[in-house]
Parts: structure tokens; sequence; C-alpha cells
């Protein structure tokens, strides 16, 4: 065993540290952070002159060296040599170059690379949550459209892939709207999470300088800071609140695909997709393949996927500052956004296209007599039946359609007489045309007319709501642009003012 004093001559880095660490990190910076880094720097030189740590004299000439950086290196073309230790050092390396150590040393006062490092992933993260938000309520404004003009358009819906009830497109599409409305409202939940400033927790603990937090926030464009200095650089939450929520998003509405999938099948038919959004086989001329259907439904798992990933890399990690967080990290996650990006995107291409089968429809609700629920519940309210009466009245006249391949509003009124008799001991006063009239899919559809339900009155008032709540969100995200927009040019003009300043 060797004791004592190590005789180490290595010399940082390493080579295969430096090719399977420091340079996708430098990288992954380079590509997706240098505009957190300058707004960073320009932002916390500001503040520092604010607040009195630095002198005109001294920042200054930093604000000058920020502008020389800006103008003289092409960010795009650098590549890691390993001569510093990642992008940060690089910036600092280029103002003691401009400046001298001592000069260049001070626009670091009062920060370290855990808060800069959370700062650059919040606004990372904002800056792609945004654009989702948007295409989400796009989506949402999309699908209140089309189930508005779908509102009176039959549909069979299922239960355990068997056919059910009859409703309307609007209706369903109403119920993947309104889910979709409160996956909005959870990114959003986690919108505000990012959107809390870490910058003046410095390493853990703040700092025995005069920073001024709120104002550090303000001109990155946060809503406030992140009070807790040992939260802002261990606690998480930002990255799983965010990709929790998107999980949410895309598993809810890769239900909503699979559906489709299911029927525009060969067997339902239910849902035609036009010739602009399918494939031809390449060996059986009769194929009409939707497979945009497809590509949404494995890139709303692939999404999935990388959100569940970003989740399950932060469990069991410490509750401290640490890599697992941090850059790779963050740069994989971001793919979640791509992807889920590229199905809202053709999802609320494709929802607009497609058309309901009418004649399908009928020939599934008159194969299944799935209309026969609304005669039981008339025959309660008609003849004073229990529901458990009328069940197996309505049961039986459901088989006795079905044994011979039947309609029920033709072919069931005799099943009916028959049945209700066998049940009761008498007949019923329900007429043929009485019987046809209850058992027709748009009398079902017409009495549902409760909250919620597919009816006129009740689809129209939900889509009212639906539309409201679109509207919010839209406000909401217009005023988070607009707090935005003017906390970066009060940066432009604080920052161009020093720059002026005598």
């Amino acid at each position: 065993m060797t004791t004592g004093t190590f005789n180490d001559t290595s010399v940082f880095p390493d080579p295969v540290y430096k090719e399977t660490v420091l340079r996708p990190l430098f990288d992954g910076a380079r590509d997706h952070h240098v505009e957190g880094f300058r707004l960073i720097d320009r932002a916390h030189l500001v503040m520092l002159y604010q607040t009195g740590i630095l002198t005109i004299e001294q920042a200054r000439p930093i604000a000058e060296a920020l502008e020389a950086i800006d103008r003289e290196v092409d960010v795009g073309s650098l590549t890691y040599t390993g001569e510093v230790e990642d992008f940060f050092f690089l910036i600092e390396k280029q103002l003691r170059t401009r400046l001298g150590p001592d000069l260049a040393g001070r626009l670091h006062t009062a920060r370290s690379r855990n808060d800069i490092d959370h700062t650059l992933f919040k606004l990372g993260l904002k800056h792609r949550i945004d654009p989702l938000l948007e295409r989400l309520a796009h989506l949402a404004q999309t699908l209140a459209s089309v189930a508005e003009r779908e509102s009176k358009t039959l549909i069979v819906a299922y239960t355990h892939g068997q056919p059910a009830q009859p409703t309307v497109f609007g209706h369903y599409l109403s119920a993947v709207l309104e889910t979709l409305l409160r996956d909005i409202a959870r990114l959003e939940s986690a919108r505000d999470i990012v959107d809390r400033s870490p910058m003046g927790a410095a390493a853990i603990t703040t700092s025995g300088f005069p920073i001024d937090r709120d104002l550090m926030a303000h001109l990155l464009g946060f809503s406030r800071p992140l009070q807790n200095s040992y939260g802002c650089i261990a606690s998480i939450d930002y990255i799983t609140s965010t990709y929790s929520a998107i999980e949410l998003v895309f598993l809810h509405l890769g239900r909503f695909i699979q559906d489709l999938q299911f029927w525009t099948s060969f067997e339902v038919g239910q849902v035609y997709v036009p010739n602009a959004f399918v494939q031809i086989s390449s060996i059986m001329p009769q194929k009409r393949n939707p497979v945009p259907i497809e590509h949404m439904r494995h890139l709303a798992s692939q999404t999935v996927g990388r959100a569940q990933a970003m989740i399950t890399i932060m469990h069991n990690t410490p509750f401290t500052d640490m890599n697992d967080s941090e850059g790779e990290s963050q740069g994989f996650g971001y793919g979640a956004f791509e992807s889920g990006g590229r199905v809202l995107d053709l999802l609320a291409a494709l929802v607009p296209a497609l058309h309901i089968n009418g004649d399908r429809v009928r020939q599934n609700i008159r194969r299944s007599c799935i209309t026969v629920t609304e005669l039981a519940d008339t025959l309660v309210r008609l003849e004073g039946l229990s529901f458990r009466e009328a069940h197996e009245i309505a049961a039986e006249v459901s088989r006795s359609v079905v044994s011979i391949g039947g309609d029920i509003g033709t072919d069931g009124y005799e099943a009916f007489q028959n049945a209700f008799k066998h049940c009761t001991g008498r007949g019923s006063s329900v007429g043929p045309e009485n019987f046809a009239e209850i058992v027709s899919p748009e009398n079902f559809v017409r009495v549902r007319d409760r909250f919620g339900g597919p009816a006129p009155k009740a689809l129209a008032q939900a889509l009212s709501g639906y539309r409201e709540e679109i509207s919010s969100i839209r406000s909401r995200m217009k005023a988070a642009q607009l707090r935005e927009t003017a906390s970066a040019e009060d940066l432009h003009s604080r920052f161009t003012a020093l720059l002026g300043a005598r």
C-alpha cells in the first residue's frame, strides 16, 4: 500500500475524460445555451453596477469587453480543445485576455456556476415550453372548431373495444379537448415553477454582497426569484414538473390517436382519412394506409419515453447541486419538445381533414343495436317499470334483432311486444312508430341533454366554456410574453446606458 504524498504528474484534462465528458458538455452549451450565458452576464453586470458593488470605472470596460466578445467570437465554429474546462471558463478567458485577471474576475462577484447553470436551464426550458404551449393552444382551438362543426354528426362510441352507444363526433372530440385543457393547465403550472430565477443563490447560501435578486429576475424575464437559496440549486422540481406534464400530454393524446387508428380500420371504418394523408402499398394496389396516424402514435410514445426518462434520471439523486440534472440531461430532455411538437403540428392538421363515414356509422349502429339502452330508459319513464325489468326486455329485443341481422327500428317491434308481455303479463302502450323513434340514434342523442351530454344544448354550453378557457390560456401566454419583452428591453436599455456612461 502506498502512503504519503503522491507524485502526480498528470495534466488536466485526461484525453478520455475530455472526449467522453468535457467535449459533449461544451458542445451542448454551445448549441443550446449561448444566448442564456450572454443574458446572464449582461444582467449580472448591470445588477452589480446598480447595487454599487462595481463602480462605473469597473463596469464600463467589462460591458465593452462583453460587446467585443459578441462581435469577434464566432461561437458556432468553436471546437473544444481542452484549454479550458467548459464554456463558462471560455468566456472568462476571453475577458481576461481583454481586461486582465483583476478586472475580468470582478464579473463573477456574488455568483457561482451553480446558480448560473440552473438559470441557464430554466431559460432553455421556458423558451421550449412557450412554443409547446402555443401548439397546444392551437390544437385545443382546432378541436373546439371541429367539435362544433361535427356537433350533430353521429358516431359509434366504443367501450372495451365493442360498440356501446351512439353519440356525436363533437361530443367525443370535446372529451379529448377537455382532457387537453387540463394537461395545458398542468404544463402552465410547471412553467410557473420554471419562471422563478435562481440567480443570487450563488453556490448555496446567497452572498455577503448587497445583491438585488429581484432586479436579476426582472432583467432575465423571470416572474420573480425562487426564494430559498439552497432550493435554487437543489430543488430540480422545475425539471420533474415540466417533464411530468409533458408525459401526461402525450400519454393522453396517444389514446386519442389510437382511437383514430381503430376507427379508420376497414372493419370499423367510421372515420375517413383524405388522400392527402394516405400512403399506398408498394405491392397491394387496393391499400389505403393512413400512416400519419401511426407516425403520431410512435412519436407520442417517443415523447412519453423521453419525458419519463428525464424523471427517472432525477430519481434517487441527492438533494443538492449535481451533474445528473445538468448539461447532458437537459440536452437529452429537449428531444421531447422536438418529437412532441411534431405530433401536435400533425394532429392539428389531420383532425380538421377527417370525415365521418355516415353510411358506415348507421350500418354499425344497426348491426349492434346500440340504441337499446334508450328503450330500457323509456320503458321506465313511460311504463313505470323498474330499470332491471326494462333492461331484461331491451336485452331480449337486442338478441332477437341481432340473431336475424336486422335493424332494431324496423325489425324489433314484434320482439319488443313479445318480451314486454312475457315480462309484465300485459301489452305495451308503445306503438310501432313510437318504438322506431325511441330506438333511433337521433333520439338517443337528443334526450341526453344533461350537463356534459351530447345533446345540442348541453354540447353547445360545453363548447362555449372550452372557448373561454382557451381564450384565458392565450391571454396568460400573451401577458407573459409582454412582460418578458419589457424585461428584455429594460436589460438592453440599462446595458446600453452602462456602455455610454462616463
